[in-house]
């Protein structure tokens, strides 16, 4: 009965272990992309495009492709 408590103990350990060191998996939201109407210009920092994308109700932007176009995103 002894060896089944420090085996449960010694579970809990490693757990809390990887839970802190963040390498369990989790689940994440898919990110859905839409390309942004009121970005004008080449897009080369995410920054701005973010703060126009966020004008446009997402959550967020990232500039994308050869092209250099301002993606904006968000959850789906």
């Amino acid at each position: 009965m002894v060896r089944k408590g420090f085996f449960g103990l010694f579970i809990l350990i490693v757990l809390m272990a990887f839970i802190s060191q963040g390498t369990l998996p989790m689940a994440e939201a898919r990110m859905c992309e839409s390309q942004s109407h009121g970005y004008k210009g080449p897009c080369l920092r995410d920054h701005n495009c973010a703060l126009v994308c966020r004008t446009e109700g997402f959550s967020g932007g990232i500039c994308q492709g050869f092209r250099r176009r301002c993606f904006c995103t968000r959850r789906c």
